[in-house]
């Protein structure tokens, strides 16, 4: 499409040539001149008089740049929406794979996609629109929405209930049991039964190899337009918030809860049986023991404030000096008293 007709769709405002035929999007260092791309963090401008693209998205115009501008309000949104319009995934033809293997009882809405290998058990009900890749497992009184989407070797486990426009990247688990267990007087453990399901809810991305533990009892929830990264755990009985972003490696233990808009960044480790309340941001590498308050910015193990802790971790390389420096004045300190007993 023309650079024009890529305004519109946006709603942008074109500052140059917009005739210019769009073959695509890419990186700022990649882009060539039939390509789009973005500015969205300022202190990269710098690398706008490097780059070879036949436009650009950005927040406000800039002065003397070869490039076409797109000017828009969220020039890395709009970006994504760019990059959507000129690439989508591939998707399999509606229709059930001859080597799928579909309960009697299973209840599938239109034009869904079943491939080889899949399994689906008694009494599920799915909607329409499902894609379903080779070796999805769901198990028997499952219940999901209109455009689920499930790549290779997913699994939601049984009763557990799925909302509309889900997407399970490859080998999630969704409802696998809870880590629960019960010490006997001869120090072996007895399993707990997980009893209780796991509720995700519509509009909702989780990605490759995360787990969503079943609750022991009652739920555990993933809510409205969360978005879960690779190799996280959330544990028996968690509530993930709307709209929260967890990074990959975080570990959330059993009873965390996590309200609206919550931003946990990599390896991030919650002990379980607290809250992180709205809108707290959580640093990298992060170990929370305690409730977060809402609109609090934290970091470090044990965590704390994110400023105080940078001012801290500033001051651990030069512990050692400080340590030699107090022994020195508490020696002079010595010195000085026992001359003044003499």
């Amino acid at each position: 499409m023309n650079l024009s007709e890529l305004a519109a769709r946006l709603g942008c405002e074109l500052k140059g040539d917009g005739s210019l035929e769009i073959t695509g999007v890419a990186g700022m260092e990649q882009a060539t001149s039939t390509e789009v791309t973005f500015l969205a963090n300022p202190k990269y401008a710098h690398k706008l008089k490097h780059t070879q693209a036949g436009a650009v998205l950005l927040a406000s115009p800039v002065e003397d740049l070869p490039a076409a501008q797109l000017i828009s309000a969220n020039p890395y949104l709009d970006f994504a929406r760019a990059l959507a319009l000129f690439y989508q995934p591939p998707r399999p033809k509606p229709g059930v794979h001859p080597l799928a293997c579909v309960a009697a009882s299973a209840t599938i809405g239109d034009n869904a996609s079943i491939g080889p290998f899949v399994a689906i058990g008694e009494n599920v009900v799915i909607g329409h629109n499902a894609v379903l890749h080779s070796h999805v497992v769901i198990y028997e009184g499952s219940s999901i929405g209109d455009d689920f989407y499930a790549h290779s070797h997913a699994v939601v486990r049984e009763h557990c209930r799925v909302g509309n426009r889900v997407t399970l990247q490859n080998g999630v688990i969704v409802g696998g049991d809870g880590f629960g267990f019960a010490k006997r007087a001869d120090g072996s453990h007895a399993k707990i039964v997980q009893s209780g399901v796991t509720v995700i809810e519509d509009d909702v991305e989780i990605q490759t190899l995360t787990s969503i533990d079943r609750a022991s009892i009652g739920e555990t929830r993933v809510k409205r337009g969360a978005k879960i990264d690779s190799l996280v755990q959330v544990g028996h009985g968690c509530v993930v918030g709307e709209d929260d972003i967890i990074c990959a490696q975080t570990g959330l233990a059993g009873s965390t809860i996590l309200g609206k808009s919550v931003l946990l960044a990599g390896q991030v480790g919650v002990s379980g049986h607290l809250t992180v309340h709205d809108g707290a941001i959580v640093y990298a590498q992060s170990g929370v023991g305690h409730d977060v308050s809402a609109g609090a910015v934290i970091s470090g193990s044990p965590a704390f404030e994110a400023r105080e802790w940078l001012r801290a971790i500033t001051a651990f390389p030069k512990l050692p000096e400080i340590l030699r420096t107090i022994r020195q004045l508490e020696k002079r300190l010595q010195t000085l008293e026992g001359k003044a007993a003499t």
